[in-house]
């Protein structure tokens, strides 16, 4: 009869729960490392799927349109336009629509010189199509002439069915307010109302569907194979609906590359983390386990021991993660509901499921290995191992640190890492991901600066000058304000002894034949013009007929550097150059920039100028405003400093930013603790010699600190590379997601003294990692170490 002793039912669970309350920080660095990984993933899959799902659910529904695009009227028939419908990769079609860009009456109350943007309006039976299914969301389609139906986001948020609206001369009546997924365009009227409306003879519309759209490269071929179809020329412009699709989803598009950045690093660090921890349990429990073996139990109920003593604290984590990444996701996704009217979208509860389920299964595989190995001890040899051997590694290290002129305690430290190459390799693995996310954090918070300041081609000036004062009430005074007079304006600047240089830019909205709606155009007066904007390929104009345009334009457009594009108003059209690529944030990206004799034969009406003033170096800023603003007021203008642009989103990403990364060196820094934690132990007899020999609480603590600050410098030196790699990275996508290149130089944030402090990052993790452990050797008793086993 066998001598096997067989445990009792619930024993194991006993072990279980025992090791759970007796490893309390290893208790709390998995369920922070795992709350970490749960969250940013849940955040960073989450803004991925609840930022598609409204646009592409509505696309499919209304079998919106690939690609719009407006044919010239007096280049193409209409018999033409039907033929395209056979075009290779042509699936469906709707049109030919005629269709024309007027602009509404000026609204009560606006400030002098404003015009509301064009209007693009297309003529169309019914609201049913093939392609572009618009759905009637109040009243009813447009019947006979004086009729006009609203897209739901062009309208005026007091306008009403019922209403009257005045387009262009003509007088129409609002009789229903639709939604048109792939915006084809911004109002509605029967066929014959458009050329009434366009005083000119109007464009043609069609809508097509590819049978390959998911790709950029997919709309550009059918773009050119209908463009092979129509006489040169025929095409006006075109709206691919992967430009619709990002503009509506681009502030928690710009979120996604650096969330699911440190989503991955987390989810690294967890498994880095939470190994660490398993084989410090493992290694703290050696004789334990051995002593539970010789109890009974079987090497698979140790291996599940140990995943279970893992998967417990991970679980409530988890639980915490995925709670904290819905919460973070709500002032995004609220931007999604922004841009569809629709109710605030919520994270899919799948994505929580998965999500949490995917992050335990990775807790399980990361404590697999350790308590693979601790089942597979053998009961002899784990009761009788002594720990001494282990202090004997690394002798010779310490012997030849102990020659360099330096205190006992600091080269004891220094050598402390040989003993344990295994576990000090783990520290800085910990350490390095920590130095990592912060050199990470920095590129990234260095990048949104730069970029919040080169994203304005209007910053040059100390001073801007407004041609229309700030509103403000004045008792007695009924009548309507009016802007000051840019030329008078402009001499009274010149006139300042002080001026070094100024520029006028005024605004007003263009059509541009194929996008609903218009762009902004800014027109410039004044030599340094331009002067401080950020180019992205190609140059400033500076000749007649030639302009910039800001990425998003040329990407809805498809336009590139070198080629012309048409802005139209009210039946004028000027041509312009496109020279270079500017980076502009500004206008959603859809600014066109150029001179203003160069559009002078649009007749546009701008709002009222500003003016941007350098100063001469020297000048004290606080009299020159007073002293312009003297000459100015009479004038009906105001001066003041320049202010600096804000943003909402670019605020959130840093605050974002600051969370994660202060979650990841937690983690990082709790990763050490457990190390040092596990070392000290493992050390508590020769630590008590020591103290015995006369070492001091504070040499107890010098080499503790300095037994990791070694490890955090190589560990820093690791990490700073790999973060500013990643940045690198992790940039450029950022602004693919938002429909913008940025510049080099706001990615190149890095510089040598930047670097070398950073590289200091790592010692800094290590050394508030050791500060506890380091506290806790210098206050055991000296008697207590040694009677230590």
């Amino acid at each position: 009869m066998s001598g096997r002793v067989v445990p009792r039912r619930g024993a194991l669970g006993r072990v279980v729960r025992a090791g759970v309350g007796r490893r309390r920080v290893q208790t709390a660095v998995i369920t922070l490392t795992t709350l970490l990984s749960v969250a940013a993933s849940v955040l960073a899959v989450g803004l991925l799927v609840a930022s598609q799902a409204p646009f592409d659910r509505a696309f499919a529904k209304q079998h919106g349109a690939h690609l719009t695009v407006q044919f010239d009227g007096s280049a193409v028939t209409a018999e033409q336009l039907a033929a395209t419908a056979h075009v290779s990769g042509v699936d469906a079609v709707a049109g030919p629509f005629a269709v024309s860009s007027v602009r509404q009456g000026t609204p009560e109350g606006a400030p002098p010189g404003f015009e509301p943007p064009p209007l693009t309006v297309a003529g169309r039976t019914a609201p049913d199509s093939p392609v572009d299914e618009v759905s009637l969301i109040e009243g009813r389609w447009a019947e006979a002439p004086g009729e006009i139906v609203l897209e739901a986001g062009a309208r005026h948020p007091d306008m009403r069915t019922g209403d009257g609206l005045v387009a262009g001369e003509t007088e129409l009546r609002v009789v229903g307010i639709a939604e048109s997924v792939g915006e084809s365009a911004e109002a509605w009227v029967v066929p014959a109302q458009v050329a009434g409306l366009a005083g000119a003879e109007s464009d043609y519309q069609m809508l097509y569907r590819f049978t390959d759209a998911a790709a950029s490269a997919d709309i550009a071929a059918g773009r050119d194979g209908l463009a092979a179809a129509v006489p040169p020329g025929a095409i006006a412009g075109t709206q691919s609906y992967l430009d619709v699709r990002q503009t509506a989803q681009e502030n928690t598009a710009a979120f996604i590359p650096f969330v699911t950045a440190f989503a991955l690093l987390g989810l690294a660090m967890s498994v880095l983390v939470i190994g660490i921890v398993v084989s410090g349990a493992v290694g703290a429990a050696r004789r334990r386990i051995g002593i539970l073996k010789s109890l009974g139990f079987t090497p698979l109920q140790i291996g599940r021991a140990y995943v279970a003593q893992a998967l417990i604290p991970a679980s409530l984590g988890a639980a915490l993660g995925a709670a904290l990444g819905n919460v973070l996701a709500v002032p995004l996704l609220a931007e999604v509901a922004e841009a569809y009217g629709t109710a605030t979208v919520l994270i899919p509860l799948w994505v929580d499921v998965t999500v949490l389920a995917g992050a335990l299964a990775v807790v399980a595989a990361a404590a697999f290995g350790p308590a693979l190995r601790a089942a597979r001890l053998r009961t002899a040899e784990v009761i009788t191992m002594d720990q001494a051997a282990v202090g004997a590694r690394g002798r010779r290290v310490r012997h030849l640190l102990g020659r360099l002129p330096l205190p006992r305690s600091v080269t004891l430290g220094l050598a402390s890492p040989f003993a344990r190459p295994g576990r000090s390799a783990t520290l800085a693995s910990a350490v390095a991901f920590g130095a990592l996310a912060v050199t990470f954090a920095v590129g990234l918070g260095s990048t949104l600066i730069a970029m919040k300041t080169d994203g304005d081609p209007d910053r040059a000036g100390e001073v801007t000058v407004r041609t229309m004062p700030r509103p403000g009430p004045v008792p007695g005074d009924t009548a309507p304000a009016k802007a000051a007079d840019p030329a008078a304006v402009a001499s009274a600047i010149e006139a300042r002894p002080e001026t070094e240089s100024s520029f006028l830019a005024a605004k007003t909205q263009v059509g541009v034949p194929g996008l609903t709606g218009g762009t902004p155009l800014v027109a410039y007066e004044g030599d340094s013009a331009g002067s401080a904007a950020t180019m992205v390929r190609g140059r400033w104009f500076d000749s007649p007929g030639e302009a910039v345009a800001a990425t998003r334009f040329l990407q809805a457009t498809g336009v590139r550097v070198g080629e012309t594009v048409t802005l139209a108003e009210q039946g004028r059209t000027v041509r312009l150059r496109i020279v270079g690529e500017i980076f502009d944030l500004g206008d959603k990206g859809m600014a066109v920039r150029t001179g203003a004799s160069s559009v002078a034969g649009l007749k546009a009406r701008f709002l009222p100028a500003e003016f941007s003033v350098e100063l001469k170096s020297g000048t004290d800023e606080a009299r020159y405003l007073g002293e312009l603003n003297a000459a100015l007021k009479p004038l009906g203008a105001e001066a003041a400093a320049t202010e600096g642009g804000k943003s909402s989103v670019v605020r959130a990403m840093q605050a974002l930013i600051a969370m994660l990364t202060l979650m990841l060196v937690a983690v990082a820094c709790l990763g050490v603790l457990n190390a040092v934690v596990l070392d000290t132990r493992d050390r508590v007899r020769d630590l008590g010699i020591l103290k015995a020999l006369g070492m001091t609480p504070r040499q107890t603590i010098a080499q503790v600190l300095t037994s990791v600050a070694g490890t955090g410098l190589a560990a820093g030196a690791i990490g700073v590379p790999l973060g500013v790699a990643l940045h690198g990275w992790v940039m450029p996508e950022m602004g693919r997601a938002v429909g913008t290149t940025i510049p080099s130089a706001d990615i190149d944030v890095y510089d040598v003294p930047l670097l070398a402090l950073l590289a200091l990052a790592g010692v800094a993790i290590a050394v508030i990692g050791a500060l506890l452990p380091a506290g806790w050797a210098a206050r055991t008793h000296t008697a207590r170490a040694l009677r230590a086993e």
